[in-house]
């Protein structure tokens, strides 16, 4: 196995073409979860236009491409998923039956240590590093919205029949309920990103707007388009103003939700739920097969999900003493926040402090 690390710029159209024939592909050769939108070059492109040090490594045997590695690197060898933090979707991507050796990987690419926190399903030896697994809810339309919704109906009908009701009542109070699912208009993502940074200060959670690479990333990749990715922006409208909205990624066969919000004004009316069921009809009209909503218990997600795929954290280090300073630092973080996601009991008090401390932040800005 051959492997040489490129810097984003320096990676080749034929690489960049072989990349994603290979994601086009995932979902015949048994790995969907490669197919993920977050695991495209155009995704890790876009992050390196507005983040230091990433590189892509690429595997090859026989000359040929068979393995496509995005990272992040430090100075000191740290390593990190591509957009750790606010990518859902990460590991190597593959032809069928590679197999490669952790430890000759991270080598290569000159990391002591590798760190993932949405790793994807069954990719071993990275898997070997993960210290726990969390779900990710699906909504799987590859059988028609007809079919998707009769399993909602099916396994939550009295959310079903409260949903459907709620937007009939929205457009006869409001006026007529349009929707758009690829709204090309800046205007309404950049009312989306209004929205979002609400929503994160009214609960108290970091407001990620507020980093001006995350807004560069959303923005770059809103006006990225190429054969299958795109970044896709759904709106809901009701008497022509938006209520609702969503930005996420697309690939061939694989919509990955990240950005949802809506107009508080409007919150009677349930208007992010009444998006998702129309993204869902729009997407399986699109050719999609399934609606990844991302890992995170929300109470919609399970509301909405057929299924559950699992993603990863940890990280896979050789024997290096800043693989082992970045473990001692990283580790106590994550087992305490994990410990609390993961407990009603200590997640729900939790969750009204920062509530009630976003609260006052916005009473007093």
């Amino acid at each position: 196995m051959d492997i040489s690390v490129y810097r984003p710029g320096e990676l080749s159209a034929a690489d960049r073409a072989a990349w994603t024939s290979l994601q086009s592909k995932a979902h015949l050769q048994g790995s969907p979860e490669l197919a993920n939108p977050f695991l495209s070059p155009e995704f890790a492109l876009a992050v390196g236009h507005h983040r230091r040090g990433v590189r892509i490594a690429v595997a090859r045997e026989d000359g040929e491409p068979a393995a496509f590695f995005p990272f992040q690197r430090s100075a000191t060898g740290v390593g990190r998923a591509v957009g750790l933090g606010v990518s859902d979707a990460q590991g190597l991507v593959h032809r069928p039956g590679f197999a490669f050796d952790a430890q000759e990987l991270l080598r290569a690419c000159g990391l002591a240590v590798w760190e993932f926190d949405h790793l994807v399903e069954g990719r071993q030896p990275f898997a070997s590093g993960a210290t726990a697994s969390f779900p990710s809810p699906v909504m799987d339309v590859d059988q028609g919205y007809a079919a998707y919704l009769a399993h909602l109906r099916a396994q939550a009908p009295k959310f079903t029949r409260t949903t459907l009701a709620k937007e009939r009542r929205l457009g006869r109070d409001a006026g007529e309920v349009r929707y758009v699912h690829d709204e090309r208009d800046p205007a309404a993502l950049r009312t989306l990103m209004g929205w979002k940074s609400a929503q994160y200060r009214r609960t108290g959670r970091s407001d990620r707007f507020a980093h001006a690479w995350i807004t560069g990333l959303v923005e770059r990749l809103f006006h990225t388009r190429s054969e299958p990715f795109a970044g896709v922006l759904s709106v809901l409208y009701a008497g022509g103003r938006p209520i609702a909205a969503h930005f996420g990624l697309r690939s061939e066969r694989v919509l990955a939700c990240w950005f949802p919000a809506y107009d508080p004004a409007f919150s009677k009316y349930s208007p992010g739920l009444v998006l998702h069921l129309r993204m869902a009809e729009a997407a399986a009209a699109d050719g999609i097969a399934h609606l990844d909503l991302g890992r995170g218990h929300k109470e919609y997600k399970d509301s909405l999900k057929t299924r559950e795929i699992f993603v990863s954290e940890g990280w896979v280090t050789r024997r290096h003493p800043v693989a082992l300073g970045h473990r001692a630092r990283r580790a106590p973080v994550r087992a305490l926040r994990n410990t609390v996601q993961s407990r009603p009991e200590l997640f729900e008090p939790a969750d009204r402090i920062l509530k009630r401390m976003g609260s006052i932040r916005a009473r007093n800005t």
